[in-house]
C-alpha cells in the first residue's frame, strides 16, 4: 500500500478533479504490475496496473516458471492493492470495479473509501457481490493524507487551504514603502522556485488588493513546469488597474468585489460579488468550491492572510524566513500555533504548520 501511495503522488497537479490513486498487483509477495492515475479523462490506476502485467518482467518469469496458461490465470491468483476505493460509475472512463471483476482478480486490498457520493462504498459492494475478498482501511491515514485536497473538497465543501508567506528574521512581511511597483525579495531563489512548484500542484492562488497594487505579481508558475493556478484577486472597490499583470490572460482569474459589474471584456476573467462585512474567508472558499477548485494558496498580503487565520479557515501554513531584516515595515501575520516542522532551503528557513482545529 505504501508503494500505491508513492505511485499516486506522481499525478499531483494533473488529476483534478479526480483524486490521486496508485495501484499495485502482487503474486506471492512479488509485484507483477503497477500504475497510477496520470490525468483526468485518462486511464485510472487500476487500468495501468492490470495492463502493466502484460509487459512486467516478474509476471513473465512467474508465468513461465509455474506453467500458467496466460496472464489472466496469473491475475486470478493475484491481489490488487489500491490506495482508494475502485470507482463503480461511468465517468470519462469505464468503472474500475468492473475491470477488476472482468480480469478475474479475486483479492482486493483498499486504502480508504471514496467520499464521493457517486462511489462511497458502491465500488466495494460491487466487488463483494462478484465474490471478491475485500480488505479495507489498510494504511488509511496515509491514504487519506494523500488525498487531503479531494477529501476536504468532498467532505467540507471547500478547498484545502494553504497559507504562504515570506518574512524577515525580525518578523516583517514587506517594507513600509518601495521605490517601484515590484516584489521585494526576502528569501532566496531556491525557496522561490519551490513556491512555483507549489503553484503547479494547487488549483487556486489568492491575493488582496494591496499585494497587486504594490507588487504587480503575475501569480503564475514560471520557474517550474506545470499548470498555473486560477488567480483569485480580492478587489473590493475595483481599483486595481486593468494594466496589472493579473489581467494578462495568461491564467484564469476570478475577481472578488462588492461592486456591481455589468460585463467583463476578457475570456479568462470572471467576477464574483460578495459582502465584505463578515466571513470573508468563508465566502472566498465558497467561491473556490463553486469553481471546483480543490485547493488554494493564500499568498497575501498580511491582512488577507490574517483574515483566514482569524476565521480558522486554513489547513496548512508555509512560512519562509529569510536572512534579511527590515528596519520597519508591515508585520507578518500572527499564527497561534506552536508545533511545526522546520526545514532549511539553502539558508532560508521553512516552517510548516498544521491547523489542529480543523
Amino acid at each position: 500500500m505504501r508503494r500505491c501511495v508513492q505511485l499516486a503522488k506522481n499525478g499531483l497537479g494533473n488529476t483534478y478533479p479526480n483524486p490521486l490513486v496508485g495501484s499495485v498487483l502482487v503474486y506471492n509477495d512479488t509485484i507483477i504490475g503497477e500504475g497510477w492515475h496520470h490525468k483526468a479523462g485518462q486511464a485510472h490506476a487500476e487500468v495501468h496496473a492490470i495492463t502493466n502485467v502484460q509487459t512486467n518482467a516478474n509476471a513473465t518469469i512467474i508465468i513461465a516458471q509455474e506453467a500458467m496458461a496466460s496472464t489472466k490465470e496469473l491475475l486470478s491468483k493475484a491481489t490488487i492493492y489500491v490506495s482508494l476505493e475502485p470507482c463503480s460509475h461511468v465517468g470519462k472512463t469505464p468503472p474500475c470495479a468492473n475491470l477488476i471483476i472482468a480480469s478475474g482478480i479475486k483479492s482486493v486490498v483498499v486504502g480508504s473509501t471514496d467520499p464521493n457520493p457517486k462511489v462511497a462504498g458502491k465500488g466495494l459492494l460491487k466487488l463483494k457481490e462478484a465474490g471478491c475478498s475485500i480488505i479495507v482501511d489498510v494504511l488509511k491515514d496515509e491514504c487519506n493524507q494523500l488525498n487531503k485536497r479531494f477529501f476536504t473538497f468532498q467532505n467540507k465543501k471547500r478547498p484545502y487551504v494553504f497559507l504562504k508567506w515570506a518574512q524577515t528574521r525580525n518578523g516583517y512581511i514587506a517594507p513600509t514603502s518601495r521605490k517601484k511597483r515590484a516584489p521585494v525579495w526576502i528569501t532566496n531563489i531556491f525557496s522561490r522556485q519551490q513556491v512555483h512548484q507549489l503553484r503547479t500542484k494547487e488549483q487556486g492562488i489568492v491575493v488582496g488588493t494591496a499585494t497587486v497594487l504594490f507588487d504587480n505579481p503575475r501569480l503564475t508558475a514560471r520557474n517550474w513546469h506545470g499548470h498555473s493556478p486560477t488567480r483569485i484577486i480580492i478587489d473590493r472597490s475595483l481599483k486595481i488597474p486593468k494594466t496589472s499583470a493579473v489581467y494578462d490572460n495568461k491564467a484564469s482569474t476570478i475577481i472578488i468585489t462588492e461592486m456591481p459589474v455589468k460585463e467583463i471584456q476578457s475570456p479568462t476573467v470572471v467576477v464574483e460579488t460578495i459582502s465584505f462585512q463578515k466571513n470573508l474567508a468563508s465566502q472566498i472558499c465558497a467561491i473556490a468550491y463553486k469553481h471546483k477548485l480543490q485547493s488554494i494558496i493564500i499568498e497575501g498580503g498580511a491582512q488577507t492572510l490574517q483574515t483566514f487565520i482569524d476565521e480558522s479557515m486554513w489547513d496548512e501554513a508555509l512560512v519562509y524566513t529569510g536572512k534579511v531584516n527590515f528596519e520597519s515595515g508591515i508585520k507578518a501575520p500572527h499564527l497561534q500555533q506552536t508545533r511545526c516542522i522546520k526545514k532549511s532551503i539553502k539558508g532560508t528557513s521553512l516552517s510548516v504548520y498544521k491547523n489542529n482545529t480543523q
